[in-house]
């Protein structure tokens, strides 16, 4: 059944209803991962870590927990637990919000230390001539845009594919002020709808962003983003986890820890060693799934 096309809550009338069967609009929302997907945060976060714990506690941090593929609401319990705080939970949402509170120093660390990574600047400019609006929005797999422009990185194969337009964001387990920081500190940004996405101080739980993140693009742009029409793009299997928890796609990058072979095994449809292939980026983003 094709979804209606009318804005969320109402029904479209049939005639619109129809127009847009015919015009077969596929909507996506590409949720990114911040650290290692996207950039190389330089261990700003570790450093603004060890500064919280020390104006709390008044005691070095003898080390944080594992941060990769993990929200920092997790990471701050394990971390203060290890470090033999009494009741951790007690003292998570004041350690959080004084994380989020040195966004304006961890901007400064981070345009000194972080870097993006090689080819993501390339794939999301790619991925943007896709987006809500735009003139060239265009058709997976014709070559072309809406307007009859080159659609980035893709291969003629006829008029009868769909239309696509795609939401990018981010699903990212750092606290939110802290996730922009970062992507400002590279400029990684301006493509990006930052309300469209979910961060680690709403859940413990990764797969639990996935749906804050789908609810917050369904209200905001009227469309059902549900199975596969979202996308996650990461470096860890926690990251594929959380796609197959929740029925989405999950793009892999090797730009982490962990192998591109462990990746494939966690189960990610697709798995790419970088993000420097823009066109190959772009195409297993924007791929149908199997029927």
């Amino acid at each position: 059944m094709p979804t209606l096309c009318g804005s969320a809550g109402h029904t479209a009338r049939p005639v619109w209803r129809d127009a847009c069967y015919r015009r077969r609009v596929r909507w996506l929302l590409v949720l990114w991962d911040v650290d290692f997907t996207l950039i190389n945060a330089g261990g700003v976060g570790a450093r603004l870590y060890r500064m919280v714990f020390r104006d709390m506690f008044g005691t070095e941090l003898p080390g944080a927990a594992d941060m990769a593929g993990r929200t920092d609401r997790a990471i701050v319990l394990d971390t203060l637990a290890r470090a033999g705080i009494p009741e951790p939970r007690q003292h998570l949402d004041q350690f959080l919000a004084r994380l989020a509170a040195l966004a304006p120093t961890g901007h400064e660390l981070a345009v000194q230390h972080s870097r993006a990574l090689p080819g993501a600047a390339a794939a999301l400019d790619a991925l943007a001539a896709f987006a809500p609006g735009r003139d060239n929005a265009g058709r997976a797999g014709t070559g072309h845009g809406q307007e009859g422009g080159p659609a980035p990185g893709l291969d003629g194969t006829g008029d009868g594919a769909p239309d696509v337009r795609v939401v990018q964001s981010v699903l990212t387990g750092n606290v939110r002020r802290m996730a922009e920081m970062k992507l400002r500190a590279v400029g990684l940004d301006a493509h990006l709808d930052l309300d469209a996405g979910a961060y680690g101080d709403s859940h413990e739980v990764r797969s639990e962003l996935v749906h804050l993140a789908r609810g917050n693009a369904a209200r905001k742009y009227g469309r059902d983003f549900s199975g596969a029409a979202t996308v996650l793009v990461g470096d860890t299997p926690l990251d594929v986890a959380a796609a197959q928890a929740t029925g989405a796609r999950a793009v892999a990058v090797a730009t982490g820890g962990t192998k591109a072979d462990e990746l494939a095994e966690s189960g990610a449809d697709v798995v790419l060693p970088d993000l420097t292939d823009t066109a190959a980026v772009v195409s297993a983003i924007l791929a149908m799934p199997d029927p």
